[in-house]
């Protein structure tokens, strides 16, 4: 199979199921790192662009065209380790990814002082100014479907709920994975890409609010187990914090081409012009003026009663 490219934000490349899922395969990938999900060929992060099949979004259909090309990080896992892998991915997604989306995007310091920023600071202009907070929204409207609540807001109640869940399914992940090197052996799987898509962002990054991040640091058998797989698949992040901001693709890459260049184009256009009409109104260049009905039509009764006082 010809290389095929993989087009993912930082927090991704470095700890997403579907990029730790092509290294334990051997898939052979070029990774692009960008901030902004416009600059991918679905528009969304991740992405991956294949040579014959399209493009995918969304981890799990990425790693369903991965196993279509026979590259299965689970070729040898039995049934009841395949119905395990199951049973645990659902658990995961259920108690831990949750309580990371909040503390990642709804967690007021958290999102203030890293998340907004680290996505300001990597977003081209003027695409920095609205994409943040147009992705703030999406993620609490995310969280609230998941928790069927749609008036869930940041607060200590929520947050208590959240935490004791995710503490919960990590001890758990923890009671499972033992003194082993991966869940199921020597040889990761599905599994280990996927807690290690949640585990190592939580691990690498530096939160002002962190509780979760010491109930993880206080199980030293996760935290190695993240540190393992960094060390051997991904080795070139190590010494890159989830702060530092992502170098721009060269124009002219595939995927910067076709239709992709030309939505970011209209988009950054219209963000542009959206910007500079937000500074006119803030700084008075341009005013809009409020006409109630009554004052349109009584307005209008003195402009047709002027020609009659001019024909008395």
């Amino acid at each position: 199979m010809a290389c095929q490219k993989v087009s993912c934000s930082e927090k991704e490349a470095v700890s997403g199921n579907s990029c730790a899922y092509a290294r334990f395969a051997g898939v052979p990938l070029k990774l692009h790192k960008t901030a902004n999900p416009w600059g991918s060929p679905t528009g969304t992060l991740p992405a991956l662009k294949t040579g014959e099949n399209g493009s995918f979004s969304q981890p799990s259909k990425i790693i369903i065209e991965f196993r279509k090309q026979k590259y299965n990080a689970d070729f040898d896992l039995s049934a009841k380790e395949g119905a395990d892998t199951l049973a645990f991915i659902s658990l995961v997604e259920e108690k831990l990814m949750p309580a990371l989306i909040y503390t990642l995007w709804v967690d007021p310091k958290n999102y203030v002082e890293v998340t907004r920023r680290w996505h300001g600071d990597n977003i081209p202009f003027p695409l920095n100014f609205f994409l943040p907070s147009h992705m703030h929204r999406q993620q609490l409207a995310r969280l609230r479907l998941i928790k069927g609540d749609e008036a869930l807001e940041s607060g200590e109640e929520v947050e208590k709920e959240l935490y004791h869940d995710a503490q919960e399914c990590m001890d758990l992940l923890s009671q499972r994975l033992g003194s082993s090197k991966f869940f199921f052996g020597d040889s990761p799987s599905s599994l280990d890409a996927h807690v290690f898509g949640y585990l190592a962002l939580l691990l690498k990054i530096q939160l002002p609010c962190g509780q979760l991040q010491q109930h993880l640091q206080s199980l030293d058998n996760l935290t190695q187990f993240c540190s393992n797989i960094l060390t051997l698949y991904f080795p070139s992040e190590l010494d890159e914090g989830p702060a530092h901001k992502i170098s721009t693709p060269p124009e002219g890459s595939d995927l910067d081409s076709g239709p992709n260049k030309k939505r970011k184009q209209l988009l950054s256009l219209f963000f542009a012009l959206g910007a500079m009409l937000s500074y006119a109104l803030l700084t008075g260049i341009v005013s809009v003026e409020h006409v109630s009905i009554e004052d349109s039509r009584e307005s209008q009764d003195i402009s047709e009663g002027q020609p009659g006082e001019e024909d008395e």
